[in-house]
């Protein structure tokens, strides 16, 4: 019996990238479900009733929720294809180290992907939905210090886990869909600050798994420009993250959803 696999997300959401490269990456055949976020159907809520956010991954009826954890279940029920993880205990943990530092900067197992959420993601947030140019420029810096970091980590590498695509290049490589909105916004260049991290996205965008699961920074910049003129300033000052909803951000998660098509120009397996 085929394994059924779907997944429920936001199109513009960096954690859901993640997944949808760990999938492609796999050549896991999935159901893609656009989700509402402002308002979230049935289904979300049932598969993750406590933080009632995508990503989820529904495999054969059961949930899995939070992207590194969904990435690593991935890793570990579909073994056969593209090992994201290695398989000496060190190297896995260090894999995980640098994957957490991306997103929030745990235990050290995980530590480099939440820094990336946490640390990396969190600053764009705030370099993209500050009115406060102070806040921006704090955020910046942070930004540009946490990826200073990471390149210092890839070093001369193809990718972070030496010659093969690994988990913390799934990680981190949504990065680049925001990187112009982060760049714009934030009145810098990455580039200048970490050639060879412009370096290791071109590298990793010559993968099928990536191009195709990523969406191009312009239509990013495209619907974050849209959101600021929808809204205005002061539902943007109040934004807490694209990947979920609060409750002054009704308006915009409904023109969102209303415009779904016109921003999003790729095509998902199924």
């Amino acid at each position: 019996m085929a394994d059924e696999v779907v997944l429920l997300d936001a199109y513009f959401s960096m954690y859901g990238m993640k997944v949808r490269v760990a999938l492609a990456e796999k050549g896991v055949d999935y159901e893609y479900k656009e989700q509402d976020l402002l308002n979230k159907g049935p289904v979300l809520l049932e598969m993750n009733p406590v933080h009632k956010s995508i990503p989820v991954l529904i495999h054969n009826g059961k949930p899995i929720c939070e992207s590194l954890i969904i990435v690593e279940y991935i890793d570990q029920v579909w073994q056969d294809k593209s090992p994201l993880l290695p398989s000496h205990p060190y190297q896995r943990a260090q894999a995980r180290f640098w994957a957490d530092f991306v997103d929030k900067k745990k235990a050290e197992a995980r530590f480099w992907a939440d820094f990336v959420d946490k640390k990396v993601y969190e600053a764009g947030r705030r370099i993209t939905w500050s009115t406060k140019r102070e806040e921006q420029e704090s955020a910046k810096k942070e930004l540009i210090d946490a990826i200073k970091l990471l390149e210092a980590e890839l070093g001369d590498k193809p990718y972070f886990g030496g010659d093969t695509f690994g988990f913390l290049d799934v990680a981190l490589i949504p990065f680049y869909s925001w990187s112009q909105v982060y760049e714009t916004y934030g009145n810098f260049s990455i580039e200048e600050h970490c050639p060879k991290l412009i370096r290791w996205f071109k590298k990793c965008l010559e993968k099928e798994s990536v191009s195709k699961s990523l969406i191009d920074p312009k239509k990013i910049y495209e619907f974050v420009l849209s959101v600021k003129n929808k809204c205005g300033n002061e539902q943007s000052r109040n934004l807490r993250g694209v990947s979920y909803v609060h409750g002054k951000l009704k308006k915009l998660f409904h023109y969102v959803s209303k415009n779904y098509k016109r921003f999003n120009a790729r095509k998902v397996n199924k």
